[in-house]
């Protein structure tokens, strides 16, 4: 029941949040981003605090540990399972950053009701996987990215698509058929996406996190995630390189690429065997005591734009009801309002 909760009381806040951001970049782009991340960093980390807290998964981080101080960064991870996206807001909550993370996904899930919209305010970029349709897309909104005011966690799965045993057998057939790696535990990465990233953001940021997840005992779906029934463990190993040593030719970042996903089935070839990866222990737990301050402020922001959507003034259910208008129009046509002034 505590769960279920949780996952209305988001979609709530989520829904009567989003008010102020869209206000707001009316004026200016720098100031709308500030005060999405401390709204739907709120939000955003109520999840964090359902896996580890609530259903009791262990997550375990590895590898490097982070910077304590500000980085611009763009990540790239393997994409074991249709979750292993949100266990990346269990890194950027302890870094201070799960208001500031942003996603390269798949544009079906944009046209998803209430989270749709949330992921057009937070900037997440919508790909059709054709790169004559994202080629414009990515660069248009990349090149918005660059301001060193703002920051920055932008993650990528290189492999477009999560793995299964039918896709990692069509890309070993690949693999054999061009002379490449024959991965086990990955699939094949594709270049194109982290080539426009780096094209666009090079200059502005100060690393890439290579991340690798691995799973005990099974994989999990969304829904034994929000129900707590998997993962009992969740492993995060982080290889933290910084842009200086990033390839800037397409040619050499697609070996690069390549190199860093063998690596990446070799970690995962020794966690299956072993249970662990290398260098455990980089990141301390949650406080319990902030997941729960968060919690309550959610709870008494969210009971109080509820209250004000249904029992206000009809002038303010006019104003939510128009703002959702435009939220559904802005999503499915892609429209982002250019600042009226510069701020």
């Amino acid at each position: 029941m505590e769960t279920v909760s949780i996952l209305k009381m988001e979609d709530k806040k989520s829904l009567n949040l989003r008010d102020p951001p869209i206000i707001l970049r009316f004026f200016s782009i720098h100031y709308s981003r500030k005060i999405t991340s401390f709204f739907f960093g709120a939000w955003l980390a109520l999840w964090p605090f359902l896996f580890e807290k609530i259903n009791k998964t262990k997550v375990v981080f590895s590898g490097d540990s982070i910077p304590a101080r500000e980085e611009r960064v763009l990540l790239i991870a393997n994409h074991r399972t249709e979750v292993d996206w949100m266990y990346l807001w269990d890194l950027a909550l302890r870094k201070g950053r799960i208001g500031s993370i942003k996603y390269i996904l798949k544009s079906s899930l944009m046209r998803l009701p209430v989270f749709g919209w949330s992921f057009h305010i937070m900037e997440f970029i919508p790909v059709e996987r054709r790169w004559e349709v994202d080629g414009l897309i990515m660069h248009q909104m990349l090149s918005s990215f660059k301001d060193p005011r703002d920051p920055l966690w932008l993650a990528l799965f290189p492999e477009g698509t999560d793995f299964t045993e039918q896709k990692c057998i069509r890309s070993q057939k690949y693999a054999a058929e061009n002379g490449l790696p024959i991965l086990k535990n990955v699939l094949l990465p594709k270049t194109k996406g982290l080539f426009a990233c780096l094209e666009e953001l090079k200059d502005s940021l100060d690393a890439v996190y290579d991340i690798t997840i691995g799973y005990k005992h099974r994989c999990p779906t969304f829904f034994d995630n929000a129900c707590g029934v998997e993962p009992s463990e969740v492993h995060i190993h982080v290889r933290r390189i910084p842009i200086k040593d990033i390839p800037t030719s397409e040619d050499k970042i697609g070996s690069w690429l390549l190199d860093t996903f063998s690596l990446k089935d070799k970690l995962l070839s020794d966690f299956y065997l072993r249970g662990h990866f290398p260098r455990e222990g980089t990141e301390s737990g949650l406080s319990t005591v902030k997941c729960l301050m968060n919690l309550l402020g959610v709870i008494a922001l969210t009971s109080l734009c509820t209250f004000l959507t249904f029992f206000s003034s009809g002038w303010f259910i006019m104003y939510v009801s128009l703002v959702c208008a435009y939220l559904a129009t802005a999503t499915y046509l892609h429209i982002r309002p250019c600042p009226l002034l510069a701020m």
